[in-house]
């Protein structure tokens, strides 16, 4: 998040509104809901934890351990559990 002068990007009559209930604070505007994006979208974290996580669940439906499972993708027993017993 970067810092951003109100004079050079609000026209005067927004920025005296505002300062009718601001004066000399940070303020932080959101984004608007409709352009959130999820977690890890533009990194591909998302997308390469939904691949480590079908791939634990074939390893499981094919037979391998919980036990083996946790400790191949260094996880806990109870995170393997939630990624292979949920749809």
């Amino acid at each position: 998040m970067k810092y951003v002068n109100a004079t050079a990007i609000l026209p005067a009559s927004v920025l005296k509104e505002v300062q009718k209930y601001v004066q000399g604070e940070t303020l932080y505007i959101p984004k608007p809901e409709s352009t959130y994006e999820k977690w890890g979208t533009k990194s591909g974290g998302r997308k390469a934890i939904d691949e480590r996580n079908r791939s634990i669940k074939k390893a499981f439906q094919s037979g391998v351990s919980i036990d083996q499972l946790a400790s191949k993708h260094f996880l806990s027993r109870e995170t393997i559990k939630k990624i292979v017993y949920t749809k």
